[in-house]
């Protein structure tokens, strides 16, 4: 099997499975030069489908959440299905809002690695079969007021989802929604400015080369903002290069998210960490491509281990546990 064969079966799920192609679909491929070897198969099996595909090449973005060129921000408008394997995230922007808003269904593939395209959480994961136990979870959001967190490392965050919709990330997306797969999730935005605590990242953090946590991230919180984060040497990595935008909206709370793939491992890899079972993720910087109404620079995830969810005072999630599943 030659070195791009063996991506194949990714491809195939990617498009025929998440992505639902249909003949006569307007399939984009977006991507950089670093990863133009995951586009090629998602691009072929698309084409084998039947869809009209067009790849477009940007140059590798600066910063997760920066917008990509203009001409792909006019093709992504225009799209039926939208795949991104690129080296870092354009999720978090406006031309993706604006894709979705046009009726994309999008499928995100930021910083895929051949681990990933060939992962047991791709290929083996029932997909389908996931969909009650995140609308389970996506229901409790939806309808619910205040969220508290906990975890055995220190984590103690309390916040507001008053009037939030919850985002269901089966990963099967439909129209006017993505799809971070192989990462399936249930996420929610706390109301802007209403979180309070302390939350301690001590499983991954999954961008900037940081990946599975060395030691535990100690996140502050006051008025909805990080205002300390400590620990050690990832930690001043992250804080360091939030600092550098000088935009203190970096340093927002803007997401929860809970990890529902079965067959995810933490690996330090981005889609693949957040759909751990037994972790949830703290997105920190814009909110605005998850139903928020904060547009920062950045958008970034910090996972903690073990956690326990209460909403209005009813328990979510213990542990692995679901609703005491």
């Amino acid at each position: 099997m030659s070195d791009i064969e063996k991506l194949i079966p990714g491809a195939k799920q990617l498009v025929h499975v998440n992505g639902r192609v249909q003949p006569g679909e307007r399939v984009l491929v977006v991507t950089d030069p670093t990863m133009e070897r995951y586009a090629t198969p998602v691009a072929e099996v698309a084409r084998a489908a039947g869809a009209e595909v067009t790849v477009s090449v940007m140059p590798v973005n600066r910063a997760d959440g920066n917008e990509p060129p203009a001409p792909v921000a006019a093709a992504m408008a225009e799209a039926d299905v939208i795949f991104t394997p690129v080296a870092i995230s354009i999720t978090h922007t406006r031309a993706m809002r604006t894709a979705l808003d046009n009726g994309a269904r999008a499928c995100l593939m930021t910083a895929y690695t051949d681990d990933v395209m060939t992962s047991p959480a791709l290929l083996e994961t029932d997909f389908a079969a996931q969909v009650p136990v995140c609308q389970k979870i996506g229901d409790a959001f939806t309808g619910g007021s205040t969220v508290h967190l906990t975890s055995p490392n220190g984590t103690d965050l309390k916040f507001s989802i008053e009037g939030r919709t919850a985002n269901v990330l089966t990963n099967i997306p439909d129209p006017g929604f993505l799809a971070p797969i192989p990462d399936i999730e249930v996420n929610v935005v706390p109301v802007t400015g209403s979180a309070e605590g302390v939350f301690i990242s001590d499983a991954s953090v999954p961008y900037l080369g940081i990946g599975i946590l060395d030691e535990p991230v100690t996140c502050r919180v006051e008025g909805g903002m990080i205002v300390e984060m400590t620990g050690g040497a990832q930690a001043d990595q992250l804080r360091t290069h939030l600092e550098s935008f000088n935009e203190p909206l970096c340093f927002n709370v803007a997401e929860l998210g809970v990890g529902l793939n079965p067959n995810a491992r933490l690996t330090g890899e981005m889609l693949e960490d957040e759909g751990v079972v037994g972790t949830i993720h703290i997105g920190v910087g814009t909110s605005h491509t998850l139903g928020g109404d904060v547009m920062a620079p950045t958008h970034y995830d910090l996972l903690v281990w073990e956690p326990t969810i209460e909403v209005d005072g009813r328990g979510i999630q213990r542990n692995k546990g679901i609703f005491g599943g």
